[in-house]
């Protein structure tokens, strides 16, 4: 198909939903034991693969209005809400947003669950949220300001933005040969987009696959955008990969931010 023609939201809400299908580790719903420890006040959520999220970044839990954004899958949501806050888990795969239901049934938690795209909220009126917890999942949308847009929106004053953020630098390689060899092969440009960076051979056998279609974004884009949305940047961290990938031994291969609407 012509790169035009692919409804890339489409595309990747299939390949989500494959993805929990598949048992992805990002689709994984947590345990009782978890739930259970978050009612007593024990808790921590990730938005990078290893490093919990400061407990100083976040505000008083209980009663506060959470959005976790682009954020299914039985996760952050469940936790957050055993711990007494009000969350919404909006995201695009309705079998991402059922692991988040699955565990509110299960173990008797109220929760929202909205499928939808991280870059249009209108589902939201302005100044619903206290937090939004957002793990890496923007490299699934081509352009990302928009995202930053719509969170500052929906937040109100003081509101807190969390995100993980992916570093564009993992975008250089050649993936195939780094999956099938281990072979560190710089071959694409950042921007990049699997749309445009890849040649129509290898976006083919990419689509075949069922992967998702990712873009990497700027630091420009994703730092700067969240400041010209009107946010103040207030903590940022590094993260790696938490599996035996080559990339690590070079450099961190992830990022946290935390940003806040100024009252």
């Amino acid at each position: 198909p012509s790169n035009k023609k692919i409804n890339i939201r489409k595309h990747n809400r299939e390949a989500w939903n494959r993805n929990v299908e598949r048992g992805n580790e990002w689709t994984q719903p947590v345990g009782s034991d978890l739930i259970n420890a978050a009612r007593k006040g024990i808790w921590q959520i990730n938005l990078t693969p290893i490093k919990p999220v400061p407990k100083s970044w976040f505000p008083e839990i209980f009663g506060a209005d959470v959005l976790c954004l682009a954020s299914g899958g039985g996760q952050q949501g469940p936790i957050l809400a055993a711990a007494g806050a009000r969350v919404t888990v909006f995201d695009n795969s309705p079998l991402q947003l059922a692991q988040d239901r699955f565990v509110a049934d299960r173990d008797g938690l109220d929760l929202t669950t909205v499928e939808g795209d991280m870059a249009d909220l209108s589902a939201f009126q302005n100044e619903t949220f206290d937090l939004i917890v957002h793990p890496i999942s923007n490299v699934f949308v081509p352009d990302v300001i928009p995202v930053w847009e719509e969170a500052f929106r929906v937040l109100r004053k003081g509101g807190i933005l969390m995100s993980g953020i992916t570093n564009p630098l993992i975008y250089i390689f050649d993936w195939e040969l780094l999956d099938d060899e281990g072979l560190l092969d710089i071959r694409y440009s950042i921007p990049y987009s699997d749309l445009d960076s890849l040649s129509a051979s290898s976006l083919q056998r990419h689509l075949e696959k069922g992967n998702t279609l990712e873009f990497s974004h700027t630091l420009e884009d994703q730092i700067g955008g969240q400041l010209n949305a009107g946010f103040q940047l207030t903590g940022f961290y590094e993260d790696e990969w938490n599996e035996d990938m080559i990339l690590n031994d070079y450099f961190p291969t992830f990022m946290a931010s935390r940003a806040v609407k100024p009252k």
